[in-house]
């Protein structure tokens, strides 16, 4: 029995559990052309590719390898930061890197696998609204289909039902979060100043609201939002000033900095006792801060989070492996249609708030409210045509729309053949079968054309918002092929109210000139797909039957004709659409001249017409004789009198082809001026060494050739296929002894990419099993030669390749000496071996 003494005493504070979550947002807008499904080149991204390859090197993969270093800045851990984050990706940037950075995606799935495991079956991963669209300003069906789109596309990605999902710049209202909850959804994340007010979670009760007022929740703790009909989500309100440390105030600087401001997110105010309630210390923020706002950003986070487990013992969680394990105990209210990126709610996507990018004193952007009426008007139109439509091939087509993600995510035959099977009202010919499917397209594109970050930004000429006009203007172009007249007079409405839309660039004009100069040009049918396919057979060989973007080709005739540099190619294709099965057959006609002086000529042709055939076959044999002759008026008579003139150029040709082509051009005529400047530079040589060892400086003619000859030697050898390592030696000696200036940014990334190259000829051998003593000591010679060389030699993609023939191979077949060449490699590519710590935690040796 206690005594009275022990009685008086307070229970003892039991200590609160301590968990800390780092939340990336990982997305980019879909950047796709929508007529061929595919990302073109985009120069404000240079040297890469396009915005999203640019961003996968700086952010994307770095995440997904990163790199703890010692005082030697030797790497001694590399970490999948993935696996210890929580994370959603956009569900359009998933299918570009599945595509086009399959490692990368790779290490993003393996990572919320491993995070599973982790966490009794809670992956980190969480799901996305599936385009990024602003989801209070979206019509109940649009936000509804977001959603399920989002959630199915995650389980076909990662294999499992999503527990929690991102809302497009946390734009959040009641109806949005109900929708949610009816989809099975458990939780999303929200930023503090969307909290209007809180109170206990207490059943026996009915405990009064308190107030949060400017962002002054508890973001400690989840909490209960309740839902029509008795449902209920939970929501995480992040630690705003330490988000917006992390984002904007230049926190990713240093590692040690990150943790002891994540150390601060479990305080406060004074609130009273926790008396053993878990705290979470929590941060959310967009995932490009880590490697792409903020250069190895990366690094920052990998060293933070080591630093807080191994030193702190502070456990790194997510938010659905908290939640399991500590329910809210607290309800909280959401502050109605209202975002993360926006003080005025959500008004950056539909008015002049004065929110904006910044940079451009002057400039408005009244030019939204316009671009959202417009595209509102738009789809508000479309639904009852396309409901009408629908019935001759859906039983219901919202519920088919919900559907089409399938397609989208699988367009083989027989997956399409299912989707009919499920949802049309009877088999369908082959013609309805194209009519339905550009009917779900329509309405695939009404949904990418409200991404949210065509809204975001300054100008509306600017590429995010071109790219929704882009989707608008392909949803027009299928209204008019679908309903006719109707379908065909929207557009003349829709540039009635996108000429509203005032640029602040004089030069613009307005949103209808965006679509005119920016957009119409896009815009292509199966005709100019085959004078795509015409002209680019001048300079390459296609197979037989082949894929040129979202579009197959079947050959059935080819021929090329050539008489000194000019070159004719002839002949019939059949192009189909991947996308909407819609075909046609095409014969073709391309004159070339040499470099970019090209001709062609395309029309439709029916080759089970006997009058077409032999009209084509007779203008063949015309052409070769006059090739034969050299009579080049006569082939454009020719060419003339079948097609009616020759419309396209080689500026006809999709931008990507347009660029390999001028560039094997440029290559030709780059190879030749570097054969000459050699010949120069070799010729005096002796002359050259002369004046370096008298003291005398040669003129700069002569500077100029021996700087650029021995640049451009020195990266032919480093790209050839057979490595030369005495040979790179004895030529960056010779440009040391005649004090020769290299082109270093040039041969840097030309060594780094041949040492990735060497590492994937490695990584070949070994998933074959073939531990090949040849294939590794190569692969070490070019990494130890490299080594040497006078510049900065990017090893970081090679490095990856090293770590993950670490961890995935069978080692115990590997040999002896296998080993320890193996290893060898590892540390000349400034690993440390010895202390190397796998992603589980195992240390190498």
């Amino acid at each position: 029995m206690a005594t009275s003494e022990q009685s008086s005493k307070a229970p003892e504070a039991q200590e609160a559990e301590r968990y800390v979550c780092i939340h990336g947002h990982f997305y980019q807008p879909p950047r796709e052309n929508p007529w061929l499904e595919t990302v073109e080149v985009q120069d404000s991204a240079a040297p890469y590719h396009d915005w999203n390859d640019r961003i996968t090197a700086e952010c994307y993969a770095p995440n997904g390898a990163s790199r703890i270093t010692d005082q030697e800045n030797k790497i001694i851990r590399i970490m999948n930061n993935y696996a210890r984050i929580s994370f959603n990706f956009g569900p359009t940037l998933l299918s570009w890197l599945n595509d086009f950075a399959p490692r990368t995606y790779r290490m993003i799935l393996d990572a919320d696998a491993t995070s599973a495991q982790r966490h009794e079956g809670h992956g980190s991963a969480i799901a996305q609204v599936y385009n990024h669209i602003i989801m209070p300003l979206a019509n109940e069906r649009d936000a509804r289909t977001q959603i399920r789109w989002g959630i199915y596309d995650f389980v076909h990605r990662f294999g499992r039902k999503p527990e929690g999902m991102w809302l497009a710049e946390t734009a959040v209202s009641h109806s949005v979060l109900d929708l949610m909850a009816q989809e099975g959804i458990q939780f999303t994340i929200l930023a503090p100043h969307q909290c209007t007010h809180v109170r206990p979670l207490d059943n026996s009760e009915d405990p009064p609201w308190t107030e949060t007022p400017d962002g002054s929740v508890d973001t400690r703790h989840p909490y209960q939002v309740q839902l029509n009909e008795g449902l209920s989500i939970t929501v995480f309100f992040y630690n705003g000033p330490n988000s917006r440390a992390i984002a904007f105030e230049g926190l990713l600087n240093s590692g040690v900095d990150f943790a002891n401001r994540l150390l601060t997110g479990f305080e406060h105010g004074d609130n009273g006792d926790e008396n053993g309630i878990a705290l979470l210390s929590h941060v959310a923020t967009d995932g490009e801060s880590y490697g792409h706002h903020h250069r190895h950003g990366e690094m920052a986070l990998s060293y933070a989070m080591h630093w807080l487990e191994d030193q702190q013992h502070i456990p790194l969680t997510n938010y659905a492996a908290f939640l399991a394990k500590h329910p809210p105990q607290w309800e909280a209210e959401v502050v109605e249609d209202t975002s993360w990126s926006c003080a005025h709610g959500v008004e950056r996507w539909r008015s002049d708030c004065g929110c904006n990018s910044g940079g451009h004193p002057g400039w408005n952007q009244q030019w939204r409210a316009p671009l959202r009426e417009a595209l509102d008007q738009l789809r508000d139109a479309t639904i009852p045509l396309a409901e009408q439509l629908s019935k001759k091939f859906f039983k219901d087509l919202w519920a088919a729309r919900d559907a089409y993600i399938r397609i989208i995510l699988n367009r083989s035959r027989s997956n399409v053949d299912a989707f009919f099977a499920e949802f049309s009202t009877r088999v369908l010919t082959q013609a309805e079968r194209t009519t339905a499917l550009e009917l779900m397209e329509l309405e695939r594109h009404a949904q990418l054309m409200y991404t949210s970050c065509g809204w975001f930004f300054d100008e509306i000429s600017g590429i995010e918002t071109t790219q929704v006009i882009a989707y608008a203007a392909r949803v027009l172009q299928l209204a008019a092929c679908l309903f006719g007249k109707p379908g065909e007079a929207l557009e003349s409405r829709f540039l009635e109210t996108l000429s509203k839309a005032s640029s602040n660039l004089s030069e613009i004009g307005n949103g209808a000139e965006v679509y005119r100069h920016y957009v119409t040009s896009m815009k292509i049918g199966l005709e100019q797909v085959g004078a795509h396919y015409a002209i680019s057979s001048i300079f390459r060989s296609y197979p037989e039957q082949g894929e040129i973007f979202c579009y197959n080709v079947r050959r059935q005739s080819h021929q090329v004709f050539t008489s000194g540099r000019g070159r004719v190619a002839l002949g019939s294709a059949w192009i189909d659409s991947r996308i909407t099965e819609e075909t046609e057959e095409i014969c073709f006609a391309v004159l070339h001249l040499g470099d970019q002086n090209l001709s062609a000529a395309v029309k439709r042709y029916d080759s089970s017409n006997p009058e077409q055939v032999a009209d084509f076959e007779a203008f063949s044999r015309n052409i070769g004789q006059a090739m034969r002759r050299a009579n080049l008026p006569e082939v454009i008579r020719l060419i003339d009198q079948l097609f009616g003139g020759m419309n396209y150029s080689l500026l006809s040709l999709f931008a990507d082809e347009q660029h390999r082509i001028l560039r094997a051009i440029l290559t030709q005529t780059v190879s030749e001026m570097e054969d000459s400047l050699r010949k120069i530079y070799e010729d005096h040589t002796s002359l050259l060494d002369f004046l370096t060892d008298s003291g005398m400086a040669p003129p700069s003619a002569l500077e100029v050739v021996a700087n650029y000859a021995i640049s451009s030697t020195l990266r032919r050898v480093i790209e050839a296929d057979q490595f030369d390592s005495e040979q790179i030696l004895a030529l960056v000696a010779r440009a040391k002894a005649g004090q020769i200036t290299l082109n270093i940014a040039e041969l840097g990334y030309v060594s780094g990419q041949r040492m990735k190259r060497a590492m994937v000829q490695l990584e070949a051998a070994v998933a074959g099993e073939e531990i090949s003593s040849r294939v590794l000591s190569d692969t070490l010679l070019v990494a130890e030669t490299l080594r040497q060389l006078p510049f900065e030699v990017n090893f970081w993609q090679a490095q990856n390749i090293w770590n993950d023939l670490l961890r995935r191979s069978d080692k115990s077949y590997w040999t002896e000496e296998w080993r320890e060449d193996f290893f060898r490699l590892g540390e000349t590519m400034n690993i440390r071996v010895d202390q190397l710590v796998t992603e589980e935690g195992v240390v190498v040796f």
